[in-house]
Formats: structure tokens, sequence, C-alpha cells
């Protein structure tokens, strides 16, 4: 599919290659050589494509992707740059941006992403909302960098991760940048339906089958052809089923339950699990062959205790959501109230955090949301039970609760810290907390050296 494209770089040479190349393919190439030229000709002429750098002599590229791109639905930015970090990265994706890339770059690769991107439907889904979930943590980096690239390519994803992490986000946004994204994304629970059911619902099944099987029935996987299928919790999978699932894997072919015909499917497996597979295999409990395959590419995503850093962001975005959800007023969150949801473990990960955010929301009636607008689990059993000996009613002038609440914490990190010798990282697995939380409030209260 040709369009029209326009390439904005302070690079003379690297403009002229891209204009030769890309008109070769077909397409009507403009060039601009700073954030002015490209400014002027957006406001003038309707570009399919602007492929612009980040660092302009006269400005930031990203600029011309806040500027035009909330204005041009029609029209794709996509950002190149030789100093490329995760953060540019996300930067650039949030902004609306729907691809990124380092120079110096395969020019292959840039014709792929061209094609993809001029083909693409108008309105279809892209990559930005999943960055708005994912956050900024460091511990999450590996990930930014490799999604884009794993969203090209063909190959069976793995995604590991404790229960609530966003596995299942993770394998939406690799399949809505991904050249199946036109096609359906097929969710399906591996631990939810008892084995004949699940074989039913993954394969189908024909008339007379089983008792009940009154009418033909299509499997999922032939609805999520040309698309993408998800199966979470795949380590509940029954062997016989993992085996059935290995084989259309390998020849892109499976069988309805109580048939005898084999029909062609094209799908994309990302599967996940909260398990240790590999324990599995070595326990008799999943099959190494099937453990192989769909271990081609492996994502893990860390928990939420191991990027704390991400809270705040996570936080405001589920109150905005509960908000609307609930049709009240927008919320706040106070700082103290943020420094709590950041000290808390969150052993649920994001979907706790979500939970929470929104029982608070529908709770609290004021528009700010306090220390006390906070569920007590989050507040921690040790200071609940300290708070109840130390005032078991309120007195009569009333009493700074926030502050109060402050000093059992510290009172209760001095306790634990005297516990564990002074080490930091012990007193904090006590306290339930991430080290990086503990250390945080250790240097707010100035109660010890970091370790």
């Amino acid at each position: 599919m040709s369009g029209r494209i326009l390439v904005v770089d302070d690079e003379p040479n690297l403009r002229e290659l891209l204009r030769i190349v890309l008109e070769g393919e077909g397409h009507v190439v403009r060039t601009a050589a700073s954030y002015a030229e490209g400014s002027q000709l957006l406001t003038h002429e309707q570009f399919d494509l602007v492929i612009c750098d980040i660092f302009l002599p006269d400005g930031n590229g990203l600029d011309l992707v806040r500027t035009f791109r909330p204005t041009m639905e029609r029209t794709q930015f996509v950002v190149v740059t030789a100093h490329t970090t995760p953060a540019h990265a996300l930067t650039a994706l949030r902004e609306g941006a729907v691809e990124y890339l380092s120079k110096p770059f395969d020019v292959e690769e840039l014709k792929l992403i061209v094609t993809k991107q001029l083909s693409r439907p108008v309105g279809g889904p892209s990559i930005p909302d999943f960055y708005k979930f994912i956050g900024q943590a460091r511990t999450m980096w590996s990930i930014l960098e490799r999604v884009p690239q794993v969203a090209r390519s063909e190959a069976t994803v793995l995604v590991t991760g404790e229960s609530g992490t966003g596995k299942e986000l993770l394998a939406r946004a690799i399949h809505a940048a991904s050249p199946r994204s036109a096609r359906l994304f097929v969710p399906i629970n591996c631990g939810a339906l008892p084995e004949g059911l699940l074989e039913s619902e993954v394969f189908g099944h024909v008339r007379g089958s089983f008792t009940g099987a009154i009418r033909d029935k299509r499997g999922l996987m032939q609805e999520a052809h040309g698309g993408t299928m998800f199966l979470d919790e795949i380590g509940e999978l029954s062997p016989n089923t993992q085996v059935k699932l290995l084989r259309a894997l390998q020849e892109k072919r499976i069988r309805a339950v109580g048939d005898n015909r084999e029909v062609a499917v094209d799908v994309r497996i990302i599967a996940a699990t909260n398990q240790d597979l590999l324990r599995l295999v070595k326990e008799g409990r999943f099959r190494e062959d099937f453990y192989y395959r769909i271990n081609v590419i492996h994502l893990h995503v860390p928990p939420l205790r191991d990027r704390s850093e991400d809270i705040p962001q996570l936080a405001r975005h589920f109150v905005a959501r509960a908000c609307t959800r609930l049709g009240v007023p927008a919320k706040q969150v106070h700082r103290d109230a943020m420094a709590v949801l950041e000290s808390y473990s969150w052993p649920g990960n994001v979907r706790e955090l979500e939970n929470v955010v929104e029982r608070t929301v529908a709770m609290e009636p004021s528009p700010l949301i306090t220390v006390s607008s906070l569920p007590p689990v989050i507040l921690g059993s040790e200071a609940r039970g300290q708070a109840g000996d130390r005032e078991t009613t309120l007195p009569e002038d009333g009493l700074d609760l926030e502050a109060h609440l402050e000093a059992i914490r510290r009172e209760l990190m001095i306790a634990a810290l005297n516990r564990c010798g002074g080490v930091q990282k012990k007193a904090a697995q006590m306290l339930r907390l991430s080290y990086r939380a503990f250390r945080y409030h250790a240097n707010k209260y100035k109660l010890a050296p970091e370790d």
C-alpha cells in the first residue's frame, strides 16, 4: 500500500537515503531538515506517515507528535533517534507515536514498519495504552525495549509473573502492535475449565460427540484464525491437552472433538503462567517438549513491589477510571496517602492496587483521598494493633491522624531494625515492605545509615 510520507531529520544523507528507499517502494516522499520545516509541511499538506528524529536543531521531534497527532487521526508517527532510551521510547509512544527505531536501523525493518502502519485500519488498536499500564520502572525496561520486536515476530511467547501483575495486558499489547492486530485476540483461562470442556472450547466439537453436544461448535482456535490466542494459566493444562496443543502448534492443524477431519489454523500463541514450569517439567507434571515449544520468547513481568516507583502513576490512573466508572467527581490522592500506597508490599500486585483504589473511591465522599480513606489492610495489621493499644478513644480535641500514623510507622521500623540488628533488608521483610520503600522511610525518619 503506497502513501504520502514526511521524513523530518537534520542528517542530509539519511533524508536522501530514506527518500530513495521509500520512493522505490512506491511512496510519495517529502523531507524536512528542521522542526520548523516539518511543522510547515504538516500544516499545509496531508501525510499518511511521518518519520521524525527526536533531536532537531531547532526543537524536539516529539513536539511534532504532540502538536499534530491529536488533529491528524489518519497520520501515523514513527520516531527515530540515535539516543534512544526506554524513557524516550515510552514518552514517544505515550504522545501518540506508533513505533520508534534506534539509529542506525535496518532499512528492511523500516520498510516493514512503514508497510504495517500504512495498512493498519484507521482507529485500529495500537500500543500506547499498554505503556500507560506498564510504567517507567527500570525493572520494566527490558520489556519496554523488546515489545515492538516481539510484536513483529510470529514466535510463541511465554509470559511469566505473579498473579495480578498484568500478564494478559502485556499479551494484548503484543497483539495490538503486531501485524495480526486487525484480527481477534482470544483469551482462555486453562485453569477455569475441566479437561473435556477445555478441549471442546479450544478445538470445537461435532454434534453427538458427547452428552450435551446437540450441535457442531467451532473452537476458539478457529475463531482466532489470523489473530492471537492467549492461554492463561497454561501450567494447569492436562498432559493430554498439552499433546493436542503441541501437535496443533507444530502442524497448524486441529481436529474437533469427535471429528475425523482436520482443519488448518493460523494462530499465534501467547501463553502465561504464575508457576515455575521448569520445575513442573522436572516433576513430570508438564511435558518437556511442550514447554520448549511455547517458551520461544520469554517475558517476565516483575511484581509491583519491585517497581514501586510506578505505583503513583498507576494509582492516579485507577482513581480517574474509577471516578468515571462510578459517576463521581474527580478525586485527588494526598501525598501522604500516596506514600502509604508506595510502602505497601501489594501481594496481589496491580490487580490488588486497582481493587483497593476502586473501593477507596467508592467509600470516600470528599474529593481528596487521604490516609484515613485507605482500607485497614493497607495501613498494616501491626499499625492497627499499635493504634488500638495507645488510642482506644479519640481525644476530645481530636488528633492529626496522618502524623499519628507516621509516628506509629517510625516506632515499628525502629523495633524491626533493633530486632534485625540494624539490617534494613531484613527489617523490610519483617514489615512486609519493599527494600526501596523501607530505605525511603528510613532516610525520611533518619533512623539508620544505608546498608
